[in-house]
């Protein structure tokens, strides 16, 4: 059941007694990972968020000393990817269903004592949700620590793994994912069918991420489902974005089992 979870580190396989002497500690992190079940263009599976947001969690916590308590939830599979509707395959929360969810698993957490809680999300359609949970479950308890996390925010500034244009302008299913899925799960990745595709050029400062954004479906920008280009991925740069995403998550992790929220003015 753990996946890419270190065994010791899967909070469901505890049992009760064990989860309320975790509790008991003031420097106890829990981390929900959350991912999503939709398309990939033609060449990666449904799960690709899911798997890249327990991958990359996995990678993390493998690197930290056995003492540090960090400790992960399963996964929500399920997410917000109405962005992907008519591709066959994407399964949608809405985002009302979503955000319910997460805040009854953070009272959840609350109830048994833990006050440390991290959303961990690889599904680049919901971080907003994710900000909105932690800072309502922040406002309801007073003394709950939540931290909104987004998978790849730690490398944004780690460019030379792609080129210029894949960094300004892919989205999704393009190189990085398809790396990285390549090193997790690479008899899934069927590169032979990967295709580039992009957004078409506008001519406009209206984009579809960006300051100044409009709201746009999948299929607004592309017909195979990929807004990136998946053929300049490799086995090799998919390590190397294990490598540097799990080291840099271990760090933080660590930081959060030692954080104090600042003292009222």
């Amino acid at each position: 059941m753990h996946g890419f979870i270190p065994a010791a580190r899967y909070l469901p396989y505890f049992t009760w007694p064990e989860v309320q002497a975790l509790a008991a500690r003031d420097d106890a992190v829990l981390i929900q990972p959350v991912g999503a079940i939709e398309q990939h263009g033609h060449h990666l599976p449904l799960a690709t968020d899911s798997a890249i947001a327990t991958g990359v969690l996995g990678a993390a916590l493998y690197r930290l000393e056995p003492d540090v308590p960090v400790y992960a939830l399963p996964p929500l599979y399920y997410g917000k990817s109405n962005e992907h509707i008519g591709f066959p395959g994407t399964v949608m929360l809405g985002a009302k269903t979503l955000l319910d969810t997460l805040m009854e698993i953070g009272e959840s957490v609350y109830g048994w004592g833990v006050r440390r809680l991290v959303f961990f999300n690889a599904h680049g359609g919901q971080p907003q949700l994710m900000d909105i949970a932690a800072r309502d479950l922040r406002a309801r308890h007073r003394d709950f620590m939540t931290f909104p996390f987004f998978a790849w925010s730690v490398a944004r500034g780690d460019t030379d793994l792609l080129t210029p244009r894949e960094r300004a302008e892919g989205m999704h299913a393009g190189d990085a994912e398809t790396s990285v899925m390549l090193a997790l799960l690479g008899d899934r990745v069927l590169t032979a069918q990967a295709v580039a595709e992009y957004p078409p050029a506008r001519g406009t400062r209206l984009t579809p991420e960006g300051a100044l954004p409009y709201a746009w479906l999948t299929a607004d920008l592309t017909r195979s489902g990929v807004i990136g280009d998946p053929t300049t991925a490799s086995l090799d740069k998919g390590r190397r974005w294990l490598d540097l995403l799990g080291a840099r998550w271990a760090e933080v992790f660590l930081d959060i089992t030692r954080f104090e929220l600042p003292a009222s003015g």
